[in-house]
C-alpha cells in the first residue's frame, strides 16, 4: 500500500530526490562572487585563420613565397612556403589593437576585446579539436561546457532551456558537442536550428494546438505521477528524469520560448543591424535569450565547417562579412540593455591555420592554408575580462604560441573562474572517480582579469 501512495508516506525518505528531479535548473550558489552570469559562444567551425584576422605578422610579408626559417614544419597535409595575409591589419581603438580589415566593425570595438594569441590545442583534426574546445577533452564522450555550468549553476529562467545551442544545420561531430555525457541527461544542450524563422518552429515538437493549457497540464501531472511510480521501481534512471522534466520544461516553454525567439517584436532599426542571415539572426537570439536568464547560448557559424579554407584563404572576407556586423550590433545592444558587464563573451574556432600556404594535391587553387593546432588566436568580451588587451604571442610567423601560452583547459578555467566556479571543485563521480572539465589540468588566466 505505501508503495502505490504517490508521494505519501511511502516516497517520504525520497522527497529529496523528487524535489531535486522537480526543478534540477534551480539557480545555485557559485563558489565565490562571479563577475559574469551567462555566456555568448561565437564558434567560427572550420578553423579561423590567426594571421588573416587577430594575429599580424610583418615576417611573413617579409619571406612572402620563401620557406620558413628552420624548415617547413609538419602539418595535417604537405604545405609549402610562408605566404602572407592578403588582409591589410589597422590599429582599432585607443588600444591600438590590430585587427584585420575583413572586421572594420568589430575593430572598432577593439576596446572592449581581450585577444588571447596564444591558444594551442592538442589535435589537428576537426573532429577532436571540437571535442576539446567544447567538452574539454579528444575524444568522445564527455560533458560539454554548457552542460557543465547548468549542471554547477542552474539557470535563471525556468520556462526557457538554460543551455541553447544554434548553429543553422549540424557542425562536424553533432549533438556530442553539446551533451552531458555522465552528468543527468537534462543537462544537455538543446539544438536550435536557426535558419527556421518561426518563432514557434524553431523548437522542435513545441507547438501543441489540439490541448488547452489546462488540459495539457493535467496530462503531465498525471504522467509526472506515473513517471514517479516507474522510477522509484527502476531506481536511479537520468534519462527517465531527464524526460520527466524535458516535457515539464516544454510546457512552459509553449509559453514563453515563442516569445523569446520572435525577432519581430524588435523594432526594425534593431534587426537592420543583425541582418537577415542564419547567423545574424542567431546572434539577436542570443541577445534576447541571455536577456531573459539563459545561462548559456552557444552560436555556430554555420553547418559543417565552413570556415576550414584549406584552398583559397580569400574565402575568409567572405564569410568575415556575414560576421563583422551582427557580433558588433550584439556587444552594442550587450551594452545598451545593462548585460555586457555580466556577460562572457567568446570568439574562437577549434584551432588556427598555418602560416604557409597548402600545397597538398586535395586542393584545387593553392591559396589556402591547412590546419594548426600549435597556436591560433580567439577573443574575450565583458563578464569580468580586460578590454582593449591583448595576451600572449605567437612566434614571427604565427606559426606556435610561445609567450605566455595558453592551452584550452586554461581557457576553460578561465570561464568557470568567471562565473564563480573554482574549475578544481567543479566534480562529479563517474565510474570509480571524480570528473572534471578541466580534467586534472587548467590555470586561470588571472593576467585578462580585471
Amino acid at each position: 500500500m505505501l508503495s502505490t501512495v504517490g508521494c505519501g508516506f511511502g516516497l517520504l525518505g525520497l522527497r529529496g530526490v523528487c524535489e531535486a528531479v522537480e526543478n534540477p535548473f534551480a539557480p545555485k550558489q557559485p563558489h565565490f562572487t562571479p563577475k559574469a552570469k551567462r555566456v555568448i559562444f561565437l564558434f567560427m567551425n572550420g578553423g579561423m585563420s590567426q594571421v588573416d584576422t587577430f594575429d599580424p605578422k610583418p615576417m611573413l610579408t617579409r619571406y612572402h613565397g620563401q620557406p620558413m626559417p628552420g624548415g617547413t614544419p609538419k602539418t595535417e597535409r604537405k604545405t609549402g612556403n610562408l605566404m602572407r595575409s592578403p588582409f591589410e591589419f589597422r590599429r582599432c581603438g585607443q588600444s591600438g589593437t590590430e585587427i584585420s580589415e575583413i572586421f572594420p566593425q568589430i575593430g572598432g570595438r577593439a576596446d572592449d576585446l581581450c585577444v588571447i594569441r596564444s591558444m594551442y590545442t592538442d589535435i589537428p583534426n576537426h573532429e577532436p579539436s571540437l571535442q576539446m574546445m567544447n567538452c574539454g577533452e579528444n575524444l568522445q564522450s564527455r560533458p560539454s561546457l554548457g552542460s557543465w555550468l547548468l549542471y554547477g549553476l542552474g539557470t535563471e529562467n525556468q520556462n526557457l532551456p538554460g543551455y541553447v545551442v544554434m548553429c543553422p544545420g549540424m557542425p562536424v561531430v553533432g549533438t556530442p558537442l553539446w551533451n552531458s555525457s555522465f552528468l543527468p541527461a537534462i543537462f544537455q544542450g538543446v539544438h536550435i536550428p536557426n535558419n527556421v524563422k518561426d518563432p514557434k518552429e524553431m523548437i522542435q515538437y513545441l507547438r501543441d494546438p489540439e490541448h488547452e493549457p489546462a488540459s495539457k497540464r493535467r496530462q503531465l501531472d498525471l504522467l509526472a505521477e506515473l513517471n514517479r511510480w516507474h522510477a522509484e521501481k527502476r531506481g536511479e534512471d537520468t534519462q527517465l528524469e531527464a524526460a520527466m522534466q524535458s516535457m515539464e520544461v516544454a510546457f512552459r516553454m509553449q509559453m514563453e520560448a515563442p516569445q523569446a525567439f520572435d525577432i519581430n517584436s524588435e523594432p526594425q532599426s534593431v534587426r537592420s543591424r543583425y541582418g537577415d542571415t542564419d547567423f545574424g539572426r542567431g546572434c539577436l537570439h542570443a541577445l534576447r535569450l541571455v536577456e531573459r536568464g539563459v545561462r548559456m547560448v552557444q552560436l555556430y557559424f554555420g553547418n559543417g565547417q565552413p570556415w576550414d579554407n584549406h584552398d583559397d584563404i580569400m574565402i575568409h572576407k567572405k564569410l568575415a562579412q556575414q560576421v563583422d556586423g551582427p557580433v558588433a550590433a550584439l556587444l552594442d545592444d550587450l551594452k545598451s540593455r545593462g548585460l555586457f558587464k555580466d556577460t562572457l563573451v567568446i570568439f574562437s574556432g577549434e584551432f588556427g591555420r598555418t602560416p604557409s600556404v597548402e600545397t597538398s594535391s586535395r586542393v584545387k587553387v593553392q591559396n589556402g592554408r591547412d590546419h594548426n593546432p600549435f597556436g591560433f588566436s580567439l577573443w574575450l568580451a565583458g563578464g569580468g575580462v580586460k578590454g582593449g588587451t591583448t595576451h600572449g604571442a605567437t612566434d614571427d610567423f604565427g606559426f606556435k604560441a610561445e609567450q605566455n601560452r595558453v592551452h584550452v583547459h586554461d581557457l576553460h578555467a578561465t570561464v568557470l573562474h568567471l562565473l564563480g566556479i573554482d574549475h578544481t571543485r567543479l566534480t562529479y563521480s563517474y565510474s570509480g572517480r571524480d570528473f572534471r572539465l578541466t580534467d586534472v589540468h587548467g590555470n586561470v588566466i588571472q593576467q585578462i582579469l580585471t
